[in-house]
């Protein structure tokens, strides 16, 4: 007979407390994301446990009939205080909120764990964890398949387009745009982020008002591409008016 019980090791991506005291938790795992209760949990001592960000070891019990699966155990492997921090946690929070968009409840996905989690140790200890943020969300986004068209205008079908798509996030060629052209370096990083290493990027940043131009082209992208990522709007007052 197989057993109901299993052992899952993830990350925190949400959590919920319910009026009833129970936890609700979303993990990403390296088997997919897992969606599990803790009922009761706020008065023991999973409600230190299962918070965001935090890496756990839970154990599970799918019951007969229920899609979610109840934590009945639970134990921290990882935590990074430094999330905590003003200036960091914005950036943890955006970047959760994508990779809780662009992942879905069971699909397989070791590479995307290990990329996520690599996200957070970057924001935490990086002096510029803006850029770290901003790079990585675009290397989760072209891991999950969605990659900006950059070589042709997305309306014509131009050759080399080089203005913003204000409705769709991507490039639009001078006949077709409304807009100004991007700067040189916007260009060369929507180009070549899928290809670049994030070491390279890590050690070649862009300035702020280049990153305010590549932030209102990803969060357009993907809400027409994914969803929306209402974080983003909350935490970068450039995309406020955007």
């Amino acid at each position: 007979m197989r057993s109901r019980t299993a052992n899952r090791s993830g990350i925190v991506l949400r959590r919920i407390v319910t009026p009833a005291g129970d936890i609700i938790v979303t993990l990403l795992t390296p088997q997919g994301k897992l969606k599990a209760i803790a009922r009761g949990g706020v008065r023991g001592p999973l409600s230190s446990i299962l918070n965001l960000f935090h890496h756990v070891q839970v154990q599970v019990y799918q019951t007969p009939g229920n899609d979610l699966v109840t934590a009945k155990q639970a134990a921290l492997e990882g935590a990074l205080p430094t999330l905590a921090q003003p200036e960091r946690y914005p950036y943890a929070h955006l970047l959760t909120e994508l990779a809780d968009t662009l992942f879905q409840e069971g699909e397989l996905s070791e590479t995307a764990f290990e990329l996520y989690a690599a996200s957070l140790r970057g924001i935490s200890r990086h002096p510029d964890p803006e850029w770290v943020s901003l790079v990585m969300s675009y290397k989760l986004l072209a891991l999950a398949g969605f990659i900006p068209q950059t070589a042709y205008c997305s309306l014509c079908g131009s050759v080399d387009p080089e203005h913003p798509d204000p409705l769709g996030g991507q490039l639009l060629c001078r006949s077709c745009a409304s807009q100004a052209a991007y700067l040189p370096d916007v260009l060369d990083f929507l180009r070549m982020v899928p290809k670049v290493s994030v070491r390279l990027w890590m050690e070649n940043p862009l300035e702020a008002r280049e990153r305010t131009q590549l932030w209102q082209a990803l969060e357009r992208f993907v809400a027409v591409q994914v969803g929306r990522v209402q974080s983003w709007r909350v935490n970068l007052p450039e995309l406020a008016g955007a």
